[in-house]
């Protein structure tokens, strides 16, 4: 919700989810419903329109679209490999964002996803210079770009952040009685490997 809510008018708000169709029957309902309560038009592909009739039909245009409003379009996949296709195939590569209790789908979602952000367990409005701890956000690029001049082997790199998170979502850090944000070094092993 916060994905969705918190500023919709923003490049790291969500567009699309995925549901898998193991949870889509019992989910739906909750998910549209939630969406709906907090103003939000919901569009969805023939298989959500099975499970929940009232909504908008979803076009083609709908999985490439960035609405900059309180809009969401809602797809049906029936695996993770079904998901990272579509995401690799339909995304703006800019954030893209897994919900789930298994660390091993996590980790092949964090892989296997081709974008500039992969989050985990945690809101797409994260995505943020400054919630980075880079300072001032001066520019965003989903590009894979090469340095400019003399350099070594890490002016040739290009960055891929994932995030995992256990439910964190961005208005807790933002008004009079916001979270403060901790920027530290992180040493030890990553969950996802």
């Amino acid at each position: 919700m916060d994905s969705k809510i918190q500023y919709p008018a923003v490049c790291n708000a969500v567009e699309n989810i995925l549901v898998n169709s193991d949870i889509a029957e019992d989910f739906l309902p909750k998910l549209i419903g939630s969406m709906k309560d907090n103003g939000v038009e919901v569009r969805g592909d023939d298989r959500v329109l099975k499970i929940v009739p009232d909504v908008n039909k979803a076009s083609e245009d709908d999985w490439y679209t960035e609405y900059d409003d309180l809009i969401i379009a809602i797809k049906v996949v029936d695996s993770l490999e079904g998901a990272i296709d579509f995401i690799n195939s339909h995304s703006s590569h800019h954030t893209d964002a897994i919900i789930t209790s298994n660390m091993q789908k996590a980790s092949v979602f964090a892989k296997m996803v081709d974008s500039a952000d992969v989050f985990v367990n945690a809101s797409t409005r994260f995505a943020d210079g400054y919630r980075f701890g880079k300072g001032a956000e001066v520019g965003i690029s989903t590009n894979k770009i090469h340095a400019r001049g003399p350099m070594g082997m890490e002016g040739l790199m290009i960055y891929k952040y994932v995030l995992i998170g256990n439910g964190q979502v961005v208005k807790d850090y933002v008004g009079r009685d916001a979270k403060q944000f901790t920027h530290r070094k992180v040493d030890g092993q990553c969950p996802l490997r």
